[in-house]
């Protein structure tokens, strides 16, 4: 921890002109750095200027492909004896990310900032600081969701009392509570508030629209909610059903619940700045990651003839004289391939699709989407209201999901060629006539539910995909044994970096005995 508070103790005089760095920034925002004193605005813009959100390189290839991508199969990778094995560097480059200078280091030298106003000028403001938390919750659960206790109570306090602490680890569940009540808190805040010109210009993930944050910051509380709802069922249950039953003082980011809604518009996405050049191919043809897996598009997506089929993959195929020659079909290699028989027979089957994935520059980062949100109302009225409900639900997911993908696909503006989403008849077909069509069974309909969920979120949010395969048991994967000892199954969580563990030796020994793979996150008790 000591890289990390050295770190922030130069947060609070350079941070601004850290965004004065960026091209983008620049052009947006005039000078924001122009002033001696610290800025809270370009403080909140570089907070949200996180390519641990955008899809990048560094942040797919080191941390998301080689670790939750392959412990969820939502991307492919070549068996060997370490392929469940975390690089010990990359995850704490992704610690340390969060920390300093990450959100949280970020955030500290805004409430320093806010302290030091005048109170005249703090009302204005404050819905900057209350936007910024949202984000702090939203990336400090995720770190939970992977390491379990983490410092961050006291850690960031340089910026607030110039004085280097190494904070201790606050208690998982601990958090998780603090994170649901504040989003609670800060929704009723963005109530009663409307925006303002500042607010706006420094806002570069919603533009200053108080009504997206505010559906973000439920949509978000409902996903930790849900995560929970294995070992609280009823705390969730209540908060849950409070929300989805109250849409007028909890709006929820669903897309107002049309199936061909506009992502652009209603989801939350992180765009990629506008002098952005890079793409996920290199990232994904690295691992290598780019393979369709197997029980995604054999199990899942191909009995059901799913729709989002050539948005997710191209059939690829061989070179024959010269010539290239696509396979027929859509196919993905089994799991049970050696790195041998892959290395082989590649070419005989699919890949994730180039226009969608490996070769957009304008991927967003997906912060929440609609479909998520109504994969969560789904299975809430499965267990506690209403199976037409959550048909509804279900079926609406479905729909967005497909609507994403297609948006995702053809947003892309390199002259690739995108593809036409198809006639509704088809998506109805899909929905009403497949084997993903709600039966009328609950627990049938709930591993649906499930399924879906983690093939919505791919490997671009398999972050989440690994919380809710955990959480929920689903989908039931096969997996290849590694061969190397004490790694031969993904892990139940990764264990703290060995660079925490020595910067921040004394509070480590509290949570020493819980930092195993197999210690599972409060919430798993599957």
């Amino acid at each position: 921890m000591k890289k990390i508070f050295f770190t922030i103790f130069t947060l609070a005089t350079a941070l601004t002109s850290l965004v004065g760095c960026k091209k983008q920034l620049d052009e947006k925002f005039q000078n924001p750095d122009a002033t001696e004193k610290a800025s809270i605005s370009a403080f909140f813009a570089e907070l949200l200027n996180n390519d641990r959100v955008r899809p990048s390189y560094w942040h797919y290839r080191t941390f998301i492909l080689s670790n939750q991508a392959i412990y969820t199969q939502t991307a492919s990778f070549i068996p060997s004896n370490s392929m469940y094995q975390p690089n010990d560097g990359y995850s704490y480059d992704y610690w340390v990310d969060f920390y300093s200078p990450g959100v949280l280091g970020i955030y500290r030298a805004m409430e320093k900032a806010y302290a030091a106003l005048p109170i005249e000028e703090q009302a204005n403001a404050k819905i900057i600081l209350q936007a910024a938390k949202v984000v702090v919750v939203d990336e400090a659960s995720k770190l939970v969701d992977n390491y379990g206790d983490i410092p961050f109570s006291e850690a960031g306090s340089l910026p607030a009392t110039n004085v280097i602490k190494l904070p201790k680890f606050d208690e998982q569940k601990e958090l998780y509570y603090q994170f649901i009540s504040d989003l609670k808190e800060i929704n009723n805040y963005f109530g009663t508030v409307e925006s303002n010109p500042e607010f706006a210009k420094y806002d570069i993930l919603n533009s200053g629209n108080v009504s997206k944050w505010r559906k973000y910051t439920n949509s978000l509380r409902l996903r930790l909610l849900m995560r929970i709802s294995n070992v609280d069922e009823a705390k969730a249950r209540t908060e849950i059903l409070e929300i989805l039953n109250n849409p007028s003082q909890f709006p929820l980011a669903d897309g107002n619940n049309v199936g061909s809604y506009d992502p652009k518009t209603e989801d939350i996405l992180l765009a990629p700045l506008t002098n952005y050049t890079g793409t996920l191919r290199q990232g994904l043809i690295e691992g290598p990651n780019h393979y369709a897996t197997d029980h995604m598009l054999n199990k899942v997506m191909l009995p059901s003839k799913d729709p989002r089929i050539p948005v997710f993959y191209d059939k690829f195929g061989v070179t024959v004289n010269n010539k290239f020659i696509p396979n027929k079909e859509y196919k993905a290699m089994p799991i049970t391939f050696t790195s041998t028989e892959m290395e082989k027979n590649y070419q005989s089957y699919s890949v994730l699709d180039s226009t969608t994935f490996a070769d957009n520059k304008e991927l967003p980062g997906i912060v929440f989407s609609a479909s998520e949100t109504n994969f969560i109302k789904a299975e809430a009225q499965l267990r506690w209201g209403s199976s037409a409900t959550a048909k509804e639900a279900y079926n609406t997911a479905l729909k967005q999901s497909i609507s994403f993908y297609y948006y995702l696909n053809n947003i892309n503006k390199s002259g690739l060629k995108t593809e036409t989403k198809p006639a509704e008849t088809i998506i109805n077909d899909f929905i009403d006539k497949s084997t993903v069509t709600f039966t009328g069974d609950k627990n049938k309909d709930l591993e649906l539910v499930y399924t879906q969920k983690w093939l919505h979120y791919g490997f671009l949010q398999a972050q989440q995909a690994w919380s809710e395969l955990r959480r929920t048991g689903y989908p039931v994967l096969t997996f290849p044994v590694a061969g190397l000892v004490n790694f031969a199954n993904p892990p139940m969580r990764l264990n703290y970096p060995s660079s925490e563990v020595s910067n921040n030796s004394k509070n480590y020994e509290a949570v020493r005995a819980k930092d195993t793979r197999t210690t599972k996150i409060f919430w798993d008790v599957n």
